[in-house]
């Protein structure tokens, strides 16, 4: 019964990662390697998610899903080269910033530090372009859907909420790092983010629990060759990250520049709960 899909799998991973990546850069204050960071990865995992299902067997529904694959990459990457392109623009929201942090500075020790002047003849780049990818990708995860498990729409749920819960959790821990980088970031940013995924996670157990779900596994419907184990270990992982979740937002409360790294590491842990949520749901089910 454990039979999971791995191109599915990365596309989901690409799509989702890339409206985290939108609804963190749209705010046009996360400096422009952050979004060049998330980009090549998921870059990657589009290429893989296309190659994986090119090189495997399936009937027209799959095709759909491998070619908005590599439409996936190709969006990916045309982002990407813009945002390069545009890069002597910079981003107005983190240059204001530091504009302002070094007028501060200079106020309080009188020691006068040069602005950042932004190239106003350039087009600073626009992160829309960001949501490109995940609109092809829904393409390619709905035909993915319907080859898994018909037309009744249970099974396009799962793996687009799917998609969304895994891409912001993945994108919140690496925003986490990208406060080493960029110290002075505003924290609202990762706040927002892991909010995000906080709402999102109730949808992606809901859909998971409806029958023919993981509920089907507790009443003995559904045989997970384990016993019962599996359904019990989904269940386990499903709470636990919603708890890391609830912790992670407690502890970006606390002053101390700490709190970010804090809250990066409960965010690394939340990547694994997240993915035996989802992961260990669809390997139970896939039969």
């Amino acid at each position: 019964m454990i039979d999971l899909d791995a191109a599915t799998f990365l596309l989901q991973w690409a799509a989702g990662g890339m409206i985290g990546c939108w609804f963190t850069t749209r705010r046009r204050e996360v400096g422009l390697g952050y979004g060049w960071m998330l980009r090549i990865t998921f870059l990657c995992f589009a290429v893989a998610a296309a190659a994986l299902g090119w090189a495997s067997d399936g009937g027209a529904a799959t095709r759909v899903r491998d070619v908005t694959s590599v439409l996936v990459s190709l969006a990916c990457a045309g982002a990407l080269v813009s945002s390069i392109v545009r890069r002597k623009a910079g981003v107005r929201g983190q240059l204001a910033d530091h504009d302002r942090r070094s007028q501060r500075i200079a106020e309080m020790t009188g020691i006068d530090r040069d602005g950042v002047t932004l190239d106003r003849e350039g087009r600073e780049f626009d992160p829309r372009l960001d949501l490109v990818a995940p609109i092809v990708g829904v393409v390619g995860l709905v035909a993915a859907g319907v080859d898994a498990g018909g037309n009744d729409g249970l099974a396009v749920a799962r793996i687009i909420v799917g998609a969304v819960f895994l891409g912001f959790v993945t994108d919140a821990m690496l925003l986490g790092h990208w406060y080493l980088v960029q110290p002075g970031l505003p924290r609202r940013h990762v706040n927002d983010i892991v909010r995000a995924f906080l709402w999102v996670w109730p949808a992606e157990v809901a859909v998971m629990l409806i029958p023919t779900g993981i509920i089907s596994v507790f009443s003995g419907a559904v045989d997970d060759g384990w016993g019962g184990q599996l359904g019990w270990f989904w269940a386990a992982c499903a709470v636990t990250t919603g708890v890391l979740g609830v912790v992670t937002q407690r502890a970006l409360r606390e002053r101390s520049y700490s709190a970010v790294m804090a809250a990066t590491g409960l965010m690394y842990l939340a990547i694994l709960t997240a993915f035996g949520t989802d992961l260990v749901a669809r390997a139970v089910l896939a039969g």
